[in-house]
């Protein structure tokens, strides 16, 4: 049986999407941990970042499906669904950023703080733009047939 090719696009969406979900284990914030006071972090999974961590999961599976169903085309197999995807996982990444930016507890002593504690964010944020880049890819690419 042959296989189609994967393309530029969809690699890119599949490393996207690894990113986007390691992004999400990673730490995100970090407070505390000075002596006399306990750290306290968070991370992807909590608030509206599950969101993103839920658009790379399911653009791995996009990435997969065709794929699993043999020979036979997938109509959810499109740049519009990907781009789809990729908007809704920005708009998860915008809101937690703004929930941790607005947060009295989250405050970060020294402005370095949130590049050191804080991996999992830029990580994540990282995930996103791979997967818009692959959007732009898969929408310049010829249809399939």
């Amino acid at each position: 049986m042959h296989r189609r090719p994967l393309g530029r696009g969809r690699t890119l969406a599949i490393v996207a999407g690894l990113l986007a979900v390691v992004g999400c284990v990673l730490q995100w914030w970090q407070v505390g941990g000075t002596p006399g006071i306990a750290p306290l972090s968070g991370n992807g999974l909590a608030g509206s970042g599950i969101v993103v961590f839920l658009v790379g999961i399911v653009t791995l599976g996009l990435v997969a499906l065709p794929y699993a169903a043999g020979d036979r085309p997938v109509s959810l197999d499109r740049w519009l669904t990907f781009a789809i995807l990729a908007a809704a996982g920005w708009i998860g990444f915008a809101w937690r950023v703004v929930e941790l930016a607005l947060g009295d507890a989250y405050q970060f002593s020294e402005p370095t703080d949130a590049l050191t504690h804080g991996p999992g964010i830029w990580v994540a944020g990282l995930g996103l733009v791979v997967l818009s880049r692959a959007v732009i890819e898969m929408a310049a690419e010829p249809p399939r047939r």
